[in-house]
């Protein structure tokens, strides 16, 4: 039995290892271009006012909640309510995404986020807003974490759930 403990800590680890060494990669590789941004500041929200959005709406007036990073991050801990359908930063994860948003009418209040790290160099979420601008979506808003996830939103003691 801790043979197989041991084997799955150690997948674990260098799983983990891995990702952080492409997040950094990633980093590291866009470090001295420049970033521009395909939304407008009013497509943007700030996680203190999402937070305080999400506490107050109900029902129908909830948005949608859509995670465009990596798996094991999302399964590591979400945004209460999330959903996780596509990595962006590849085309099989936009072609998922598509798929998944393709029946969603197109005023579907939709925030996106991922949190992966440093927003300015995060390989997920502009190819993920163009991708739903391009499809018509009409209210559609990146969460902006400028940091990480973990920084900016868990960190601050917002909604967080694990798994799915």
């Amino acid at each position: 039995m801790n043979t197989h403990r041991n084997r799955a800590n150690t997948f674990l680890l260098a799983v983990s290892f891995s990702l952080v060494i492409f997040a950094l990669g990633t980093f590291r590789s866009h470090a001295s271009q420049a970033v521009s941004n395909p939304w407008s500041t009013n497509d943007a929200v700030e996680p203190s006012k999402f937070a305080d959005e999400l506490a107050h709406a109900g029902g129908s007036a909830r948005p949608t909640i859509l995670y465009v990073g990596f798996n094991p991050l999302f399964a590591g801990g979400h945004i209460e309510g999330a959903t996780f359908h596509g990595t962006a930063s590849n085309a099989q994860g936009i072609a998922d995404l598509k798929k998944w948003a393709a029946s969603l009418p197109r005023d579907t209040n939709l925030v996106i986020y991922c949190g992966c790290c440093p927003f300015g160099y995060c390989p997920n979420i502009r190819p993920a807003f163009v991708a739903f601008h391009e499809m018509g979506f009409t209210h559609l808003r990146v969460l902006v974490m400028p940091d990480s996830f973990a920084t900016d939103w868990a960190q601050k003691g917002y909604p967080v759930e694990k798994g799915k």
